[in-house]
């Protein structure tokens, strides 16, 4: 059975985000909005929650999974950055980016790129989203709430919870989502950054 939580997307009650938490470290799956669109997590070292998400949205083993962290501090913990790049990333977060990067030791092998051993890294512009973080106190294994036939990520929060009921173990509904995923910037190349895809955040800044 999937549960629900209405959660105000600007002020997020603290009762409601402690619960949604208490699923996280239960090992459960959760769909929440995020800045750009809705998203599923769990857990970094969730297997059965990671398994659910991959056979959910039928990822395949190339699949570039992404840590939703609070902020720039847990870099040093999960990946590998120098000093240029960490400017850049400072200058567009919080924001609608995922930043490709060189994981450490400390990410699971399966999140990240069997042969580059990268991870996505993203810090959210969402009040649902840092409360989640705040109280979690690690970050979030996160992929868009995007299912295998549809054109679009779901948007609207009745769709994410009849779609995904009995998949996943709770929805945050925080409102009406959006369609357009993070613009994703790799910064494993060693010569600058490279843009992977274009989305939510403009790209002019960057170079």
């Amino acid at each position: 059975m999937t549960e629900t939580l209405y959660i105000h997307p600007e002020t997020p009650q603290p009762r409601l985000i402690r619960q949604a938490v208490d699923v996280l470290r239960r090992g459960g799956l959760i769909a929440y909005p995020t800045d750009t669109t809705y998203a599923l997590g769990c857990g970094i070292g969730e297997k059965a929650a990671l398994d659910q998400l991959i056979r959910l949205r039928r990822l395949d083993k190339k699949h570039q999974f992404t840590l939703l962290c609070h902020d720039l501090s847990a870099l040093a913990t999960y990946a590998k950055i120098d000093n240029p790049d960490y400017r850049l990333l400072k200058a567009h977060t919080p924001g609608p980016y995922t930043f490709i990067l060189q994981g450490t030791s400390e990410v699971p092998r399966r999140l990240m790129d069997p042969k580059k051993r990268t991870i996505g890294i993203r810090v959210p512009d969402h009040a649902i989203c840092q409360a989640l973080l705040a109280e979690h106190g690690e970050p979030i294994m996160t992929s868009t709430c995007h299912l295998p036939d549809d054109e679009f990520p779901l948007t609207d929060p009745q769709d994410v919870r009849d779609f995904l009921q009995g998949h996943v173990d709770l929805v945050i509904d925080g409102g009406f989502g959006g369609v357009t995923e993070t613009t994703v910037i790799s910064l494993c190349e060693g010569d600058g950054p490279h843009i992977v895809r274009e989305g939510a955040g403009p790209v002019d800044s960057i170079f």
